[in-house]
């Protein structure tokens, strides 16, 4: 291995088209050198979430001028590369297909070797990134699509603790604004929203609590709060921040309390770890009230809270350079064959939770 290696990363999973270059030294510190990410709020904002097919085409007519401008920013042009990596799933297929045939083709062109990435191990990989930290540890991975608790033992070693057995957090999220016409993107406009609410106005369930097990459920919450809404409607705008307030407190109960067995199992499994960690990665780690329970959980229980900046909780091309770089430094490499999957657990042993079909187990 040399002293330091350069990997070019695409992301393009949702409605990011995203590509960095990270450089990974031989002690495993890593450097940022470029992330550029172009959003695609403005194109979905019209249909109150993302559109795959108008996804896909954005992709396709972006992505080049992401990755040159992501080259320009490095100082840097494929012959200063050791490997290209890109996210092979899970994700919406189309753009996974764009961003992975693109990684394909800068391989073969530029000979070099190609890196199919799992999205979440992007998610699970970034705190080796931003705080050099060490496996094994806990990630509650929190997004539009996920909500698992994983440990992470080490690259390509994972194993998953809990997952929600119907909607993930962020749907959830998003579904509320949808519900209570707040814009889009839902989470940030729920957390605005409840920033002026009464939390305790609404009496919500809390799915899931003093049960054993790290798993979730979000779909019963969803469904209390339309019925609440619908029963005070018209909603005003104190109605609408009431609401949010009490979905948000009430959401957030209900992770703090799947997160605290998840400690408990932990210190079990690992008794000589004196300061463990809790990772918290994904769009809903953003959440400000969401990282304040986790870190008084994590403070309680003796865990430190790791969390990445939050331009690197979302969807980002750095997340996925570096786990190629992980994988680049272990050997792991892939065929140009390589498949674009719709779905692809993390944790390959587990059974699936939600089922399985053609396009492979759901979670």
């Amino acid at each position: 291995m040399t002293a330091r290696q350069l990997v070019l990363g695409i992301e393009t999973s949702c409605d990011e088209t995203a590509a960095s270059v990270v450089a990974r030294d031989a002690d495993g510190r890593g450097t940022i050198l470029s992330n550029v990410v172009l959003s695609q709020i403005a194109d979905h904002a019209a249909f109150g979430g993302v559109v795959p097919e108008i996804a896909a085409r954005a992709h396709v007519e972006a992505l080049d001028q992401v990755v040159a401008a992501a080259l320009a920013e490095a100082r840097a042009d494929f012959g200063d590369l050791d490997a290209v990596a890109a996210t092979a799933g899970p994700g919406l297929i189309g753009g996974v297909i764009v961003g992975l045939t693109t990684a394909k083709a800068i391989a073969l062109a530029a000979g070099l070797p190609l890196i199919a990435v799992n999205h979440l191990e992007g998610h699970a990989l970034t705190a080796r990134l931003t705080d050099g930290l060490a496996f094994p540890y806990l990630l509650l991975l929190v997004s539009g699509g996920h909500t698992q608790i994983l440990l992470v033992s080490g690259v390509g070693v994972y194993e998953r603790w809990g997952t929600t057995i119907d909607d993930a957090l962020g749907e959830a999220f998003d579904k509320t604004a949808k519900l209570l016409g707040l814009p889009y993107p839902g989470g940030p406009a729920v957390e605005r929203a409840a920033e002026t609410g009464d939390p305790a106005r609404f009496v919500l369930p809390r799915p899931m609590i003093g049960r054993p097990g790290s798993d979730f459920s979000f779909s019963g919450l969803k469904t209390a709060l339309r019925q609440q809404a619908e029963a005070v409607a018209p909603l005003s705008d104190q109605d609408v921040a009431d609401l949010c307030a009490a979905f948000e407190v009430t959401a957030t109960a209900v992770v703090a309390d799947r997160i605290a067995h998840a400690f408990e199992r932990f210190r079990a499994a690992f008794p000589e770890i004196a300061a463990p960690a809790l990772v918290v990665a994904g769009g809903v780690a953003a959440n400000r009230r969401l990282r304040t329970a986790l870190a008084e959980a994590a403070a309680a229980a003796g865990f430190r809270l790791v969390a990445p900046p939050l331009k690197l909780c979302t969807d980002n091309g750095a997340m996925i350079a570096w786990a190629g770089a992980e994988r680049l430094a272990l050997g792991l490499l892939d065929g140009l064959d390589a498949p674009a999957r719709p779905r692809w657990p993390l944790d390959q042993i587990a059974a699936p939770m939600i089922g399985s079909g053609m396009k492979g187990a759901k979670a």
